[in-house]
C-alpha cells in the first residue's frame, strides 16, 4: 500500500545550519496496517508524514502509494489518495460553511467539480446516519456553521471528512494532542472504530506511549530522522511503556526525552 525507499530530507542545506530531518528512511506498509509512530521531539515524525503527503519535496528516495510512484507529484496531485487529520482542530474544516457542506466537499473531493445541487437528499440522509455514529448530536445540526462547534466536535468531523471517501492512506498527525483528556480519549476510540470499520491503512503520530502500544498492529520508533525500532505483534502486544522506554535507551544509550510523552 505504501512503500518508502531511501528517503532523505535536509532543511537549510548549504547555509551552515543544515538539519537532516529524514535519513535513509525505508518503510513498507501493508494494506490494512494501522501503524503508530513515536519518537523524541525533532525525531522526524511529522516530516515523514509531510513528505508522504507531498507537503515537502524530498532530496533523495522514492515514495509509492497503492503502487503509484508519487515521488515527483505535488501535494494536490496525490491528495485524492490521502486522508489527513492534523493536531489543530481548526484545520481541515471550513468554519463559515455548514456541517453538511463540509461533508459534501469531502465526499466529492475525488470527483470533477461542476454545476450541481449543493447537497442532495440522499447525501443528507447519509450524512445524518454517519454523524449519528459519533454520538455527538451533530446529525441534528447539519445546517449549522462548523465554526460554532467545539474543538472536539470539529476534530470528530474532520476525522469523518478525511475518511468519508475511503482514502488509500490515512495520516493522523497528533490528532488528539490539542484536546482535553476526555475528548482525546473519545476521538481515539472513534479513530479505532473508523479505521477498523473501513479497513483503512493508517499512520498515526502520537506522544501517548500507552496509546502507541494499544492502537493498531505495529509501532515505529523514530530518532534523529531514522526508524530505529519496528515493533509488530505478537512481540508488541506483550510490551509495556517501561519496556518501550528501555528499548530506546538500549538502542541510543540515552533517555527518551519528550515531556509530553512521559506525562501522557
Amino acid at each position: 500500500m505504501l512503500r518508502v525507499s531511501r528517503l532523505r530530507k535536509v532543511f537549510y542545506s548549504g547555509n551552515g545550519m543544515e538539519k537532516v530531518a529524514l535519513d535513509n528512511i525505508n518503510l513498507h506498509v501493508e494494506p490494512g496496517d494501522f501503524i503508530t509512530i513515536i519518537g523524541s521531539n525533532g525525531a522526524g515524525k511529522s516530516t515523514l508524514l509531510n513528505a508522504i503527503a507531498g507537503v515537502y519535496g524530498i532530496d533523495e528516495g522514492q515514495i509509492w502509494i497503492d503502487g503509484l510512484d508519487v515521488t515527483a507529484q505535488p501535494e494536490h496531485r496525490r491528495a485524492h489518495l490521502i486522508g489527513r487529520v492534523f493536531q489543530d482542530p481548526m484545520i481541515g474544516t471550513a468554519a463559515s460553511m455548514s456541517i453538511e457542506e463540509n461533508l459534501a466537499m469531502a465526499l466529492k473531493r475525488n470527483e470533477r467539480l461542476g454545476l450541481a445541487q449543493g447537497v442532495s437528499q440522499g447525501e443528507r440522509a447519509r450524512f445524518k446516519e454517519m454523524l449519528s455514529l459519533l454520538d455527538l448530536g451533530l446529525e441534528d445540526r447539519l445546517q449549522e456553521p462548523v465554526g460554532l462547534l467545539s474543538g472536539g466536535q470539529r476534530q470528530a468531523l474532520t476525522l469523518l471528512m478525511a475518511t468519508i471517501a475511503v482514502p488509500r492512506l490515512l495520516l493522523l498527525d497528533e490528532h488528539t494532542a490539542a484536546l482535553d483528556p476526555k475528548t482525546a480519549e473519545q476521538i481515539g476510540e472513534l479513530t479505532q472504530k473508523i479505521v477498523a470499520g473501513r479497513r483503512l491503512t493508517a499512520l498515526m503520530i502520537t506522544h501517548n506511549l500507552q496509546q502507541a502500544l494499544e492502537f493498531g498492529n505495529r509501532t515505529l520508533m523514530m530518532d534523529q530522522g531514522q526508524i530505529i525500532l519496528d515493533l509488530r505483534n505478537p512481540r508488541r502486544a506483550k510490551m509495556t511503556v517501561d519496556d518501550l522506554l528501555g528499548q530506546f535507551e538500549s538502542l541510543r544509550g540515552t533517555r527518551f526525552l519528550d515531556d509530553r510523552a512521559l506525562l501522557a
